[in-house]
Formats: structure tokens, sequence, C-alpha cells
């Protein structure tokens, strides 16, 4: 498993060390530049004494048991020579070296058995006077040089890491203070983090923590709400069936039987209405996935459902109709919009009185593609409409027909959910023509 505090000191102590050894290059480069300027001048200074010595003392080479290419006791890598005018030697202070013969005055630079050297030439009417060294020797005092800095630069290295240590450990308390909280954190214990003392770095990952305990209070608390309700709604028509079962039982005749069994068909039908209802409303929450996304036409979609209920709304003599625009698609789940369709549809038949209308539209509105269903009902009062779309909620002023099994306040808290897993909006309207009744809007943006 991967550790930040050891990330972070591999990444420091490895830019510590990077840094020093460019340090201890640039030192080296710096130190040799220095050198070569320094021993030039030197080079120029030796040539010039030496010329001037021998123009004024004539000095000859003395004889010496050294050979060209043999070595010396003189190992130094500072030679100064003199020549006669046409190249003969005259002096030498070490034979060792057989250096170049050029009259070509001021700094120069040749190679000699692989070695490179700087020289420093004078030229006088009769002579030509010579100062050379080898380049090695000042690359070596300059890593000399160099070098010493390393042994300073480790003990800063190791002061540095220490001080990282202790640093990383204090600047990681307030990650383990919230990795604290967190840890005692659980389903019923989903306080934010304080995040007061916290720094700022932390803030955004604090805060992103404190709104993902809130989503899941707000969630655990509908969930413990939406339990309560449908225990509580499953609970009337589990009463009602053991009423109308009994009543079943103590029918004395056939009339008696029939009008039990009716009311207990009914009841039973509720009850189911209820349990579907439950179940498409699980389905339409926000952490549950789309099935299937695919391009609808929803014109398609409109013709479908009303051919559905046509026969429902004709024994009711209700005139259901489609009006549909071609061409209108959206991106979205077919099945769920169905289920959104049809639990409008079934509520304008439900709340439509006989001999009324139900129209099912799909159109262009300001650019964006529209569903309306407009019924003749009892519509659904101002100070209501914020609060259809929660959960087992029936408007003040609504009725269905007689026989009908009653509402459960789920339909439009489906139709909402669904609507906004599709990213469309909702919304609740009196009818344009001023007649009375209800239009429910779905607009996709």
């Amino acid at each position: 498993m991967r550790s930040l505090r050891g990330d972070l000191m591999k990444w420091l102590l490895g830019a510590l060390g990077f840094g020093s050894l460019v340090l201890v290059m640039v030192a080296y480069a710096v130190t040799l530049g220095e050198m070569n300027e320094v021993l030039d001048e030197n080079l120029k200074e030796v040539a010039e004494a030496v010329a001037q010595y021998h123009a004024s003392a004539q000095v000859s080479a003395k004889p010496t048991s050294t050979k060209p290419g043999e070595k010396s006791d003189d190992d130094g890598d500072l030679v100064s020579l003199v020549w006669q005018r046409d190249g003969t030697p005259i002096f030498s202070s070490n034979p060792r070296f057989a250096l170049r013969f050029t009259d070509v005055p001021g700094p120069g630079r040749f190679e000699v058995a692989g070695e490179e050297w700087r020289t420093y030439t004078v030229v006088l009417s009769d002579t030509v006077v010579q100062a050379a060294q080898r380049t090695t020797a000042r690359h070596q005092m300059a890593v000399e040089s160099a070098s010493k800095l390393f042994i300073p630069l480790v003990a800063l290295i190791l002061l540095l890491a220490g001080l990282i240590v202790v640093a990383l450990r204090r600047g990681m308390r307030p990650w383990n203070e919230a990795t604290g909280q967190i840890a005692r954190r659980s389903a019923i214990s989903l306080e934010p983090i304080a995040s007061e003392n916290m720094p700022r770095e932390m803030q955004p990952l604090v805060g992103a923590f404190n709104e993902l305990m809130q989503r899941l209070s707000n969630a655990f608390s509908m969930q413990r709400r939406f339990v309560a309700d449908a225990a509580h709604e499953l609970r009337s028509p589990i009463t009602a069936l053991r009423l109308q079962l009994t009543l079943l039982d103590r029918a004395t005749d056939a009339a008696a039987r029939a009008a039990a069994s009716s009311e207990l068909r009914t009841g039973i039908e509720r009850s189911e209405r209820l349990v579907e209802q439950l179940l498409q409303l699980s389905r339409a929450q926000p952490d549950v996935e789309l099935h299937h996304v695919e391009r609808l036409s929803l014109g398609d979609l409109v013709r479908s459902v009303v051919a559905e209920f046509h026969r429902e709304a004709t024994a009711r003599s209700i005139d259901l109709g489609a009006s549909t625009t071609e061409g209108i698609s959206v991106d979205g789940d077919a099945m769920q919009l169905r289920v959104l369709l049809n639990n409008l549809v079934r509520n304008a038949l439900r709340y439509s009185p006989v001999g009324s209308r139900v129209d099912v539209v799909s159109a262009i509105e300001k650019g964006w593609p529209v569903l309306r269903v407009m019924d003749n009902g009892p519509g659904i009062a101002m100070a209501d409409r914020g609060r259809v779309f929660e959960r087992f909620r029936r408007g003040s002023g609504s009725h269905v027909r007689r026989g009908d099994p009653a509402g459960s306040g789920l339909g439009l808290a489906i139709v909402h959910a669904i609507a906004g897993r599709h990213g469309a909006i909702v919304s609740l309207h009196s009818r344009s023509d001023n007649s009375p009744g209800l239009e429910v809007r779905i607009t996709f943006t």
C-alpha cells in the first residue's frame, strides 16, 4: 500500500540529492572557469619573466640526463621552454615533456601524447619563450575544490531529512484527526467533520465529505420516512381486506355475498395498485441506473399510451384524445417514460367526471420537447401544488369516481422522480381555455 508520507519523503530527498549534485557540478564549472582565467594569466607572467631573463642573461640549456619521454624527479605540470627562432631548443624546465614548437605569440592549445596543454608564447628577436601547463591539472584542482562541498552537502541533506520527517509528522496531524473523526461516524451518526481548524489544503476534501454525509443523512431520513409512510399506507388496505373477508364469510344470501365479493375485489385491486406504485417509485430513485437509454419518439409514446387506456376511457364516456407533432424525440428509458405517462393519464381519467375530455399532447415549446396531459377534473389548489409531488401526498380537493380504488398519493411522486432522472421539469398549470381541470406539463431540457 502506498504511503503519502513515504512518497513525499522520496520526492523531497530526491530533489535535495539532485539539487546537491547540480550544485557540485556548477561549483566545478565555476571553479574551473576561474582557475583557467587565473592560470592563463599566470602562464603569461611566467613566459614574460623567462623571456626577460633570457634576453638579458642569454642562458643556455644545461646538460641533463633526462631524455624526452623519460620520467624525471620533477613531475610538475608547469613547463617553461626557450627556442631559437629556427626551432632549436635552448632551455626546458622539464625535458620529459616534448612540447611542440610554435612561433605564434599569445595563448594557445595543443595536444602532446593524447593530453591537452594550454600555452602562452612570447616571441623575441632571436628567441621564442613558451610557458605551458596540462589541462588535466586544472581539472584535478577544480574537482578537488568542488569535492570539498560534498561532505557538507551530505550533512545538510541528512539534517534536512530529519527536519522534513518532523515537519511531515506535524503536518499530517490534521489528516490523522480527520481520519479519527471519520472512523467514529456510523449510519446513525452522520455529523459533519469540524473544519474550522483544518488547513486550507484539506478544506475541499473535508467539505466534499461533509456534503456526502449530508446527502446520506437526507437519504436515510427519506428512506425512514418512506418506510413509515408505506407501512401506514399498507395497513389501511390490509385492514380493509380483513374486514371485507369477514363480511364475505358472514354473508347469508347470494346478494350479500356478491356485494362482499365486489368490495373484496376492489380492495385487492387497490392493494395491488399500491404495491405496484411502490415498486415503480423504488425503480425511479436517483441512485438506480436507467436500464436502457435510447432515442424515443414522443409521438409514438403518446399514441401507444392513449390506445392502452382507450377502453377504460370509453367505459366512462370520457373523450381521450392524442395530439402529436412528428419528429419530436428525446433520449430516455422507454419503460420508465411509459410509466410516467401512464400515471398521468390514469390520474387524469380517475379525477375527470363522466362525459368529460382528456387530451394528451406532444409538442415543441420554446425549442424544448414537451408532454402535456389535460383533464376536466377538480384540479389541484394553488396551495397544494408545491406539495403534491411528495410521497403519499394527496390534494385537499381531489376526488375519485365511485367504485374506483382510491389514489395512494404516489402517482405524481413517481412522475416527478422519473422526470428528474431524464433531466425534465414537471409543472402544474390551470387549463389555458379557462375551463375547469388541470394541465400537467413535462418539459425535456
